[in-house]
This record gives structure tokens, C-alpha cells and sequence, in this order.
């Protein structure tokens, strides 16, 4: 796994081990289990785990699920399938924010009876216009002066489901004149009548995140709780609950900037309407940005983390190119994918002057940088397939693959030359003619002729049948943060992002393949076998890399 960098966060730490060498980090990943992980939580997961391993501290998962009306336990179960794929295992153990309900109620009556928080009537709209702005305090609710007693029956009461949804809050007395409008006595509790997936029907009221997070973070002995930069304005209420609740040992909560990645969109929210509405092919199409899309793609942990360390860790706003994300898997999958030839728009070539029943074949290997990786044999028949791509009949300057009345080498194999094309009723390549000289399978002509063009070719006998997957982007637009006033993601979202390839010519190789096994098909691309669909392998990304290698 990649390691961490210096960085603010390890500086920070550092100093606080300083001062408490006795000091064992412990960190935490929270996610609300609503959706889907993407690639954004790939980054906060990295920072978390590995600053606990770096300092031989410890790492929790807590499922952040105190909003019962958006979690199920299809996204907990598919978050700790992620978490384990990215090799990121909790060391300091599995929790649940809604193990903690009985505390936060204990800690909320204890606020109350400090007179520090209250229960309020006014309705959600009523809050936002007593709020104030940013430039102008807010004022009192009138409710804010409730006795003690007052707020402790009408908080039972709430817990007893005696009122509806959103006729009343538990809010936290600070002071509506902050210039932080967090502190503007926030709610704390509010009233949800909808079964938990995990407590069923036993509470009616539930804690809001500001509130129940630092509790959760000081009950299990969270050093440093690190979170995505747009908590950091809720910072000084995270202060503000571990100091009037009281705990002994705090937390202290530290923010860095997402993970903003181009053409992508990381909307829980509109991830889960791209599936519901059929869109793309579940959370795990490969175009998603989820980490079950990317592993689903081909992509690897350690491709994921190489990008995630790259992108860096800061707190200033960025946009990280999707292309250093391709650089990334490429990169190991030249050095780890072992080879094979798949044909992708198949053009049959029949070797004239090779007899019909004879077939031999060519040994050639799974990896030319790394022979411990093995060889196999390609069989080799009269009729064959080469892909459209590598002939011409009018061919362009320059062009050094099959031609009328030309020469390329079949990898591997024979020189051919092409003397006839042979067209079907409406114009198109029925099959190319071609002579083999028949002396040049071991090496270079004997006249000592000098042939150009390599192309890949399968025996048209032995050739497997399959289906190839070819993926661009799902959004046109390059940083979905810019999107114009007026439109939405829908607007920008790319309707040829698929390319469905049937009836692929692929060496006989290729029937063994497993789900999740990666290959480069030579001069093609890297691919995977789809763990979804039978037969079908993905392209996880094009052998051309774009990408400045100074950039890391």
C-alpha cells in the first residue's frame, strides 16, 4: 500500500506526540451508509489508515448511521467490502453510531439539565429565518427559555413518539449572535418516525451528526479525527460538545480537501438516480466512480492509492485529471498483466497457398519483459482473423499495415502479402487473399527484404467468441463544478459513454480467463474479465498514456 507523504496532518501529529509521547493515534473512517463508497472515499480511508499504521496506532470503521430514512444494510455490508478490497481492515474494530443512541440521550439530558440546550417548536423554515446570515445575527427562539424541567418532559415526550416528525428539536443553547453560524444553537435531536435497520422501533428521535459524532470520536478513544475540509466551519461545535459534555480524554478533529476528480460526479444523491433510473448498470457499472465500479473496471487498491498519494494531501480546493488515475493502472498493468490477442473488429484472412488441413504452432510469450511469467502457443490455420484497423484498401501515408499488393508480419508468425480483396453484395470486406512466405516463421526474409508492419491475428478455428466492454467517460464536461446556472449533471451526461463489442475474435487463452483476471490484448488495450456478465471482458484503459510523466 502506498505510503503516506509528508504532509500537514503528520506535522500536526507529530507536535501532539511531542508534547505526549505516551500518545497512541487512533483514527476512525464514519461513513453514513446510504450509498455506495467512490473513489473521494478511497482518499479519506488512505489518510485514516494509514496515519493509525504509520504511527502503530489503530483504525476504526463506524458506520455513521443515524439517519435512518437513507441507510440499509446493503451499503453497510458493501462499505466493509470495499474497505477489505482496499486492504484497509479496521484494526481497532467495527462500530455503529446508533450503538451510542443510549449515550447521546444520556448526554443530551445532561445538556438540558446544565441549561444548555432546549427544546424548540419552530418549524425547519421558521429556524432558517431566526437564524440570521452571514453578515446579520440571528435572534432567540421564543422557546429558548424554557425551564429546565420544561425541556426535560418535553424531550421525554419526544422520545415517547407523543409528536410528529419535525414538530419539535432538541437544540443546543450557544449563541445566536456567533459569527459562526453553526453555533447559532443548533439542533441536536430531531424527530424521525421510520424503523432503524439495525434498532428497529425503539427510538423515534435521533441525534444529528454535529451532535453524536464527537461523542462517538471520545467514547472510542479517537486521537485525531480526520474529515473532508467542509467540516471545518463545524469544528468549533465538535469543541463545543466534548468541552460541556465533559470528557476527560478529547479528540481533536483536523480537515483536508476532498478528492474532486474530472468528468466525475460523487453525488451519493445522484449516483443512486443514475441506478434507479437504469442509467448505468448498478452501483457497479464501470463508468461509476464507486469503488465497486473501479474494481469491477479492472482497477487495483494499490493503482487507487498510488493515485490518491499523488493527488497529494492538502487543504486547498483542486481538481485531480481522471488521466493520472489511468496512469496509475496502466502503469502496473504493463508491468503485471500478462498478454494475449484478442481481434476487435475481425476482417477473416485465408492464407491461399498454406494447406487447408494443416495447422501448426507459434510459441510466444505471456510477458516480454518477464519470462518467469511463461509462454503459450498460438495455433496457426489457413483461414485467420486480423482486425479491420490493420487494412487499408486505399491506404493513407504512412500506413504500414496490410494493403492491397502489401506486406505485414503476423506477430509472432509469417509474412504475408495481400492479392486479392474479396467483397460482399453491398460493398463490404468479405476476406482478404493472402499469400504466407512460408520461410520467414523463424525470422526475417531470406532476400533480405525489409518488412515494416506487425499486426496481431488469431486462427480463425480456434478463435473464442466474446463480448469486449469499451468505456469513456460519463460526463462530458470536464469539472462537474462548473456546471452553468440553469443545468444540471443530466445535462452533461455522455450518451455514447458505452461501446458494446460482439463476436470479438480472441485466442484460445482466453476461455480459461476468470472474473477479475487482467490482461493487455496486444496493441489494443488492457482488460478485464467482467465479474457481472459471462463472457464479456472490460477495458480497464488504452495503452496510450497522455499523461506528463513529471507529474509524478
Amino acid at each position: 500500500m502506498e505510503e503516506l507523504k509528508n504532509n500537514f496532518i503528520l506535522d500536526i501529529i507529530d507536535e501532539d506526540l511531542k508534547k505526549n509521547p505516551d500518545l497512541k493515534v487512533h483514527t476512525r473512517f464514519p461513513p453514513e451508509p446510504n450509498g455506495y463508497l467512490h473513489i473521494g472515499s478511497a482518499k479519506a480511508i488512505w489518510i485514516n489508515a494509514m496515519t493509525a499504521k504509520k504511527y502503530g496506532g489503530l483504525f476504526n470503521l463506524r458506520y455513521d448511521d443515524t439517519n435512518p430514512a437513507k441507510e440499509d444494510n446493503e451499503y453497510v455490508e458493501s462499505i466493509y467490502e470495499d474497505l477489505l478490497w482496499l486492504g484497509c481492515e479496521p484494526t481497532g474494530g467495527v462500530f455503529y453510531g446508533s450503538d451510542y443512541f443510549d449515550k447521546c440521550y444520556e448526554y443530551a439530558v445532561k445538556l438540558i439539565k446544565d441549561g444548555k440546550a432546549y427544546v424548540c417548536d419552530l418549524s425547519a423554515d421558521e429556524m432558517r429565518e431566526y437564524r440570521g446570515t452571514l453578515t446579520e445575527p440571528g435572534k432567540n427562539s421564543p422557546y429558548r427559555d424554557r425551564t429546565v424541567e420544561e425541556n426535560l418532559s418535553l424531550f421525554e415526550r419526544m422520545k415517547n413518539g407523543e409528536f410528529p416528525d419535525g414538530a419539535k428539536t432538541l437544540r443546543a443553547k450557544i449563541d445566536m449572535a456567533s459569527p459562526n453560524i453553526n453555533l447559532r444553537d443548533p439542533a441536536i435531536y430531531r424527530i424521525v418516525h421510520t424503523a432503524h435497520h439495525r434498532q428497529g422501533d425503539k427510538w423515534c428521535i435521533y441525534p444529528l451528526y454535529d451532535f453524536a459524532h464527537p461523542i462517538q470520536d471520545a467514547t472510542e478513544g479517537i486521537t485525531h479525527s480526520l474529515c473532508s475540509i467542509e467540516f471545518e466551519n463545524h469544528r468549533p461545535l465538535y469543541d463545543w460538545v466534548i468541552d460541556n459534555i465533559g470528557f476527560e480524554k478529547k479528540p481533536h478533529q483536523w480537515e483536508f480537501a476532498r478528492l474532486n476528480v474530472t468528468h466525475t460526479v460523487m453525488s451519493k444523491r445522484y449516483l443512486r438516480q443514475l441506478v434507479e433510473n437504469g442509467l448505468v448498470d448498478g452501483w457497479d457499472d464501470p463508468r461509476m466512480p464507486t469503488l465497486c465500479g473501479l474494481r469491477r473496471r479492472g482497477y487495483t487498491p494499490s493503482a487507487i492509492f498510488d493515485f490518491v498519494s499523488r493527488a497529494g494531501v492538502a487543504k486547498a480546493y483542486s481538481v485531480v485529471d481522471y488521466e493520472l488515475l489511468e496512469h496509475c493502472i496502466r502503469e502496473e498493468l504493463n508491468d503485471t498483466a500478462p498478454r494475449r490477442i484478442a481481434v476487435l473488429h475481425p476482417v477473416k484472412v485465408v492464407i491461399t497457398n498454406y494447406p487447408e488441413e494443416k495447422e501448426e504452432s507459434f510459441e510466444v510469450p505471456n510477458h516480454p519483459q518477464h519470462p518467469e511469467m511463461g509462454t503459450r502457443k498460438l495455433p496457426f490455420t489457413r483461414e485467420l482473423y486480423i482486425d479491420a484497423d490493420d487494412f487499408a484498401e486505399v491506404p493513407p501515408p504512412k500506413f504500414f499495415r496490410l494493403k492491397p499488393d502489401g506486406e505485414v508480419r503476423l506477430m509472432g508468425s509469417y509474412i504475408i502479402r495481400c492479392n486479392e480483396v474479396v467483397k460482399n453484395d453491398d460493398g463490404t470486406i468479405k476476406e482478404l487473399l493472402c499469400t504466407a512466405d512460408l520461410e520467414t516463421g523463424n525470422g526475417n526474409p531470406t532476400d533480405g527484404r525489409k518488412v515494416k508492419g506487425t499486426v496481431h491475428w488469431v486462427s480463425a478455428k480456434y478463435a473464442v467468441d466474446t463480448t469486449v466492454m469499451l468505456y469513456d467517460f460519463l460526463f462530458t464536461i470536464e469539472n462537474v463544478a462548473d456546471i452553468p446556472e440553469g443545468k444540471t449533471f443530466d445535462d452533461y451526461l455522455n450518451l455514447h459513454s458505452e461501446e458494446k463489442l460482439e463476436h470479438v475474435k480472441a485466442e484460445p487463452a482466453l476461455a480459461d480467463a476468470k472474473p477479475s483476471d487482467k490482461f493487455q490484448f496486444v496493441r489494443t488495450g488492457y482488460f478485464v474479465k467482467d465479474t457481472k456478465h459471462e463472457n464479456v471482458f472490460n477495458r480497464v484503459v488504452g495503452l496510450k498514456d497522455s499523461y506528463p510523466k513529471t507529474n509524478g
